[in-house]
C-alpha cells in the first residue's frame, strides 16, 4: 500500500465548549439518549486521593450549546471512580425518565439516574470472604447483551456480571498480572490487557482458554489501555506505559502491529473509536492535544494499515495540562455534528466538529 499524503488541519477556539470541574476530574460518560428537555448528561468523576470523591451529572444543551449543573445531580463516590458509563443501549431504567449509571473503583455500582436526583441501585460484591474486594481498574458494558457487565482488577481477573440478577456469571484468572482495561466484542467475546504486557481475547463458551492477539516489544511492559473497533470488529487498539504510541492490531494477524501511530509528544492515555466511523480513532496524551486519525480502508489481512495518517486534527486548547481521558459521542444531529467530550486535569472540554 502507497503512503497517504499528510494532512493536518486545526480547530478553532469556536469549537470547544468547556464546562470547568471544581475539582481535577478522571472519569467520564456521556449520555447516548437525549433527556425530556433535549439535553445531554455527561458524568464526571472527581479524581482526589482520599476516600470521599464526587461524581457530577452535567447537562449540555446541543441546541444552545451550553452547560448546566444541578445540585441535586450530585453523588458521593468512594474513592475516585475508575470509569463511568451509562447504559450503551440508551434504555431506560425503572421509570420513563431515568437511566442507568455504572461506576468502578472498590466495586462495581449502579446508579439511577432520574431528572432532579440520583439513587443508587446496586453494588456487586464477588468476594466471599471478606466485606473487601481487590480494586477494579475498568469495566465495560456489553452493547450486545446490555445485562453483561465485565469488570478487571488488580488481582488479574475480569469477572463477568449479570446485572439483572446480580450474580456473577464467571471468574476468570485472565493475566499474570494486574488487568488494567476490558472490552467486549461481541455479547460472548472479550478482551483484556494487563501489566503483563499481552492483549488476550476470551471467548465465554470456551472459558479454558484465551487467544494472545499481541504482546509488548519490551517484556513485561503494561498495556494500559484497549478500544475494541464496534464499527469492525476486526480491529482494537493499544496503548503501552510511557509510550507516544497508539498500536493498532488486527485480530486475524496475532503478535504484528498493523499500524503504530506516533504523533504525541508525549505520553498517550486514552484512545477510542469513533461510534459510527470504522476509520476514525482518537487519541490522547501528556502533550495536551487530542488527535483524530482516518485510517485508510483496509483491503484484507495482508494489506495492512498504512502507517502515516491521512488527516490530523489537533483539538488541543492552548494552556491546558494533560488530556487523561475522551469519549467519542454519537451523532447528536444526523449527518450534520459529531461530538468529541475528554478531559483534562481541571477541566472538561465538549467539542462539537462539523462533519462535512
Amino acid at each position: 500500500m502507497e503512503n497517504s499524503t499528510t494532512q493536518e488541519s486545526h480547530l478553532g477556539s469556536e469549537n470547544f465548549f468547556t464546562y470547568d470541574s471544581p475539582y481535577p476530574i478522571y472519569a467520564m460518560a456521556f449520555s447516548p439518549s437525549p433527556s425530556s428537555d433535549k439535553t445531554h448528561h455527561i458524568a464526571v468523576g472527581s479524581f482526589l486521593e482520599e476516600y470521599n470523591n464526587k461524581v457530577d451529572i452535567v447537562s449540555f444543551d446541543d441546541e444552545t450549546l451550553t452547560f448546566k449543573s444541578d445540585p441535586n445531580l450530585s453523588f458521593d463516590h468512594p474513592y475516585p471512580p475508575t470509569k463511568l458509563m451509562f447504559n450503551p443501549t440508551g434504555a431506560k431504567s425503572l421509570r420513563k425518565s431515568s437511566e442507568l449509571l455504572a461506576s468502578s473503583g472498590d466495586y462495581l455500582r449502579l446508579w439511577e439516574v432520574r431528572e432532579n436526583s440520583i439513587e443508587p441501585r446496586s453494588v456487586f460484591n464477588n468476594s466471599k470472604t471478606s466485606e473487601f474486594c481487590a480494586p477494579l481498574t475498568s469495566f465495560d458494558w456489553n452493547e450486545s447483551e446490555p445485562r453483561r457487565i465485565g469488570t478487571s482488577s488488580i488481582d488479574t481477573t475480569c469477572t463477568i456480571w449479570d446485572i439483572e440478577r446480580g450474580v456473577v456469571e464467571t471468574q476468570l484468572i485472565a493475566h499474570d498480572k494486574e488487568v488494567y482495561d476490558i472490552a467486549w466484542g461481541e455479547a460472548g467475546v472479550f478482551a483484556s490487557v494487563s501489566a503483563d504486557g499481552s492483549v488476550r481475547i476470551f471467548d465465554l463458551r470456551d472459558k479454558e482458554h484465551s487467544t494472545i492477539i499481541y504482546e509488548s516489544p519490551q517484556p513485561d511492559t503494561p498495556l494500559l489501555r484497549l478500544a475494541w473497533n464496534r464499527q469492525d470488529l476486526r480491529y482494537m487498539a493499544t496503548i503501552l506505559m510511557d509510550s507516544n504510541k497508539v498500536v493498532i492490531l488486527d485480530i486475524r494477524s496475532p503478535t504484528m502491529p498493523v499500524a503504530e501511530l506516533e504523533r504525541h509528544l508525549g505520553s498517550v492515555n486514552a484512545i477510542a473509536w469513533a461510534p459510527q466511523s470504522c476509520r476514525h480513532i482518537c487519541s490522547a496524551g501528556d502533550d495536551t492535544q487530542a488527535l483524530i486519525w482516518e485510517l485508510p480502508t483496509v483491503a484484507g489481512p495482508s494489506a495492512g494499515l498504512d502507517r502515516n495518517f491521512v488527516r490530523l486534527q489537533n483539538a488541543a486548547a492552548e494552556g491546558l495540562r494533560s488530556v487523561d481521558g475522551l469519549r467519542w459521542i454519537a451523532e447528536v444531529q444526523p449527518l450534520v455534528y459529531m461530538v468529541l467530550a475528554y478531559c483534562t486535569r481541571g477541566v472538561t472540554d465538549t467539542h462539537l466538529e462539523v462533519q462535512k
